[in-house]
């Protein structure tokens, strides 16, 4: 065994800063003299604090208007669901490409004239729509959002 092959543990005991001027960190605690870093308090500064000057965030002119988040739904037109019949749901109009995923958000909007006898599960439709599908034998019934089915993590 030699000296620099022994393994001790470090004395883990903190370091008391600001405990008077012999103490080693004493004083002014390894803060520097004078100045806001000096100050108790300092380290908290909300962010874009620049030393009591305006901040960044107040300075640059900001945009007007709004930008939504949430997902416009998709417009299908009844003229379109003549093709289709029995049960349509958001699956049945993504295979007839009518809309690009089946967990879109779907409206359904009156345009011209609608023949075939269906049963429309979506999320939204006009009232008139609504009418034009009853007018035409069939049904509407409103379905939540479908959700995607989450992705199985392989193990």
């Amino acid at each position: 065994m030699k000296y620099n092959d022994l393994i001790v543990n470090k004395n883990t005991r903190p370091n008391r800063k600001g405990r008077g001027i012999s103490a080693g960190q004493g004083k002014t605690a390894g803060r520097g003299t004078k100045g806001q870093k000096s100050r108790t308090g300092h380290a908290k500064m909300p962010a874009g604090f620049m030393g009591g000057q305006r901040a960044i965030m107040q300075a640059v002119p900001k945009l007007k208007g709004f930008k939504s988040f949430h997902a416009k739904a998709e417009v299908v037109y009844t003229d379109r669901l003549n093709d289709l019949k029995g049960k349509v749901d958001n699956y049945i109009l993504a295979e007839n490409s009518l809309i690009s995923s089946p967990f879109a958000k779907v409206k359904v909007i009156s345009r011209g004239e609608l023949t075939a006898k269906i049963d429309l599960e979506t999320q939204f439709a006009s009232k008139s729509a609504v009418e034009a599908i009853k007018k035409a034998g069939g049904s509407f019934k409103k379905v939540k959002i479908l959700k995607r089915p989450a992705a199985k993590k392989e193990a």
